[in-house]
């Protein structure tokens, strides 16, 4: 099971909007050398909803490549066409990657029934380990714990990364799902409680900018160490608010940025963060101790 700080990791871009795969492998050798414990490549932080098909995965196998098996690669390979979704998910495990993350189908909004029927039939066509992504609030569409619970008896289906903050799903879903069965946070704000309450990881933004810190943080948190938890989370606060201050990734890019690891290319409809957010970010990073 992968467990631990996984970062959502962002797409380096040159100014015209190409991905930037020097500075893509400076970025993974951040990572692994300051303990983040697992990468996710083309998530929703990545961009991946204005990357097409062939930049999608070239960004998935060059991430496998640079990381080199040293730490465990996930794929973001959701989309709201169930057959697109399996292109991707099976492209992703040609490319090497360890697991796939999906997000539930946005803008045409399933019924539960036909969210099962969607991960299902994703799952039956890619051997590969599956972790579900319920994010309502980007995709209008919430999964609720009962089809998580029917689609953990799939044995590819080994995951799920529930990003509504709700913290009183996470007993509901460990009762449902079984002990073996992952429960990742996708919300950073609660993610030191969700891991004191038995999740297994926080597939992270704040991770972006404080690898260190958030490893530490969630390691103690899985671990049970309260204490320990809650005081390096408390230097999180500023991260896990302010990154969101613009819809994500912008401000997540733009400390990267600030760090020296990358630059500040972004992809329309996004646009770079405005002027009078930098205080804000950049206090939240001095508050971690990155700058």
């Amino acid at each position: 099971m992968i467990q631990g700080s996984i970062v959502a990791l962002v797409t380096p871009m040159f100014d015209n909007g190409d991905v930037d795969k020097e500075s893509l492998k400076k970025l993974v050798e951040f990572h692994i050398e300051q303990g983040t414990d697992a990468l996710v490549a083309m998530g929703t932080t990545g961009e991946s909803a204005t990357l097409n098909e062939q930049e999608h995965m070239d960004v998935v196998k060059t991430v496998v490549d640079y990381v080199a098996g040293r730490i465990p690669v996930v794929a973001g390979t959701g989309a709201n066409s169930t057959t697109e979704a399996i292109s991707l998910t099976q492209a992703a495990k040609v490319a090497g990657a360890d697991a796939c993350l999906l997000v539930t189908p946005y803008y045409n909004k399933p019924t539960q029934e036909g969210l099962y029927l969607h991960y299902k039939a994703v799952a039956e066509a890619a051997d590969i380990p599956q972790i579900l992504y319920n994010v309502p609030g980007r995709t209008a569409c919430d999964m609720l714990p009962e089809t998580v619970g029917r689609l953990a008896g799939i044995p590819n289906i080994v995951g799920v990364k529930e990003a509504t903050g709700d913290l009183s799903r996470v007993p509901v879903l460990r009762e449902l799902c079984g002990a073996d069965f992952a429960l990742y946070t996708g919300d950073d704000a609660s993610s030191c409680e969700f891991c004191l309450l038995g999740g297994n990881g926080s597939i992270t933004v704040s991770g972006n900018v404080a690898p260190r810190l958030v490893h530490n943080m969630i390691t103690a948190a899985i671990n049970g160490d309260r204490e320990t938890a809650t005081s390096i989370d408390a230097n999180l606060r500023g991260l896990h608010k302010h990154l969101f201050i613009q819809s994500n990734p912008i401000p997540v890019k733009w400390a990267v940025a600030e760090l020296g690891l990358m630059g500040q290319g972004i992809r329309l409809p996004l646009t770079p963060l405005t002027s009078d957010c930098f205080e804000a970010v950049r206090t939240a990073m001095q508050q971690a101790e990155v700058l």
